[in-house]
């Protein structure tokens, strides 16, 4: 009894210091993440672009993580600023974990200015302002004082002993970003061709928001985020190559993903008209340091795409995880006025005089 009393306190340890490590909502498909990345990512690849995301996890371990995004873009061209134009974003996320379904709610408002630095290049500043709202229910919890010790049978009616905590807080949050964005295409970004990046620094919860649901000084630690990734085109065997890096720090953790995403062109855009729709299947794998392995597959169709990805877990958890991490789902919708049905993440803009 001993042996399996110490077993499960180490499982736990562990898992609580995986919890720890992830603070903030985040997802393994983060390039279709963009706004939780980096608010001057807002605008920068689409005129109109609306993502959901949806993410479960730790299902092997305990009472399923559930997360859930949704991000809406819009850029102001029409307002015929010099060298610039703004763009205006939307996203809120929704996450609840374990079994006393403690939930976050995340609804942010986005505004990024973009200004022409060169022919295929642009500077982009972005700022983002919202809210956390943090919710917690104790009644399904369970603690050591309501256990026989002899017996080790559960008395529900026995007195816990613990502080009831407030079942809900609200804090007002911030965070804002740089980016450099360059694309170049002799056609269109689906041909096999053209070729794309972003480097981007941003950091978020600025103000450092609380984060205890008790009377405690806790507060929610500063995220810092350097992103990179790159698409390019090779032209003789009809593929993208399409490396990306996050580097994320918060407080006392850090987290590093890598990845390399393979994709191939189905169908060409036509080169004059519209009448063909652009098509590719992308497939690839990216690699959370110390934590997870994550198969990635993409299918893309003039303007929609769907993405799947699964997270398998290498971590110190994997004696209970067994490799078994979380499922990852998104759909992406995306126009870009004046290039037609593109494909792919960015397109060169419109040179203003």
């Amino acid at each position: 009894m001993n042996r399996i009393i110490k077993t499960g306190s180490l499982v736990i340890a562990l898992f609580a210091v995986k919890v720890v490590n992830a603070q903030d909502i985040h997802f393994s498909q983060y390039t279709e993440a963009p706004v939780n990345v980096n608010p001057a990512l807002v605008g920068s690849a689409y005129d109109t672009r609306a993502i959901v995301n949806y993410r479960s996890q730790w299902g092997s371990v305990a009472k399923a993580y559930s997360t859930y995004g949704i991000t809406i873009e819009q850029s102001l061209k029409r307002l015929k600023l010099k060298k610039k134009y703004m763009a205006l974003g939307f996203n809120m996320y929704s996450d609840k974990a374990g079994d006393a379904k403690m939930g976050t709610l995340t609804p942010n408002l986005a505004l990024a200015i973009h200004t022409k630095a060169s022919k295929f290049a642009w500077l982009t500043g972005g700022i983002q302002a919202g809210f956390v709202y943090r919710t917690i229910d104790i009644s399904n919890l369970r603690w050591g004082s309501q256990y026989d010790n002899e017996a080790y049978v559960y008395d529900p009616n026995a007195i816990s002993g613990e502080v009831t905590p407030k079942s809900g807080i609200v804090t007002f949050d911030a965070g804002a970003g740089v980016n450099f964005h360059y694309a170049k295409s002799e056609r269109y970004i689906s041909s096999k061709d053209g070729a794309k990046c972003d480097i981007g620094f941003s950091t978020f919860h600025y103000n450092i928001p609380k984060n205890s649901f008790f009377q405690s000084s806790e507060r929610l630690y500063t995220k810092y985020i350097f992103h990179a990734n790159l698409d390019y085109g090779l032209k003789q065997v009809g593929m993208n190559l399409c490396p990306s890096l996050l580097y994320m720090k918060q407080g006392p953790n850090t987290e590093i993903t890598m990845g390399m995403m393979f994709k191939y062109i189905i169908e060409e855009q036509g080169t004059y008209t519209n009448i063909k729709d652009a098509s590719s299947f992308s497939f690839g794998a990216y690699y959370r340091v110390k934590d997870a392995i994550i198969p990635c597959v993409m299918y893309q169709k003039s303007k929609y795409a769907i993405g799947v990805s699964y997270d398998l877990n290498v971590s110190q958890l994997t004696p209970a995880s067994k490799l078994k991490g979380g499922l990852e789902i998104c759909l992406r919708y995306g126009t870009s006025a004046g290039y037609g049905k593109m494909l792919g993440a960015s397109v060169n803009r419109p040179t203003y005089k």
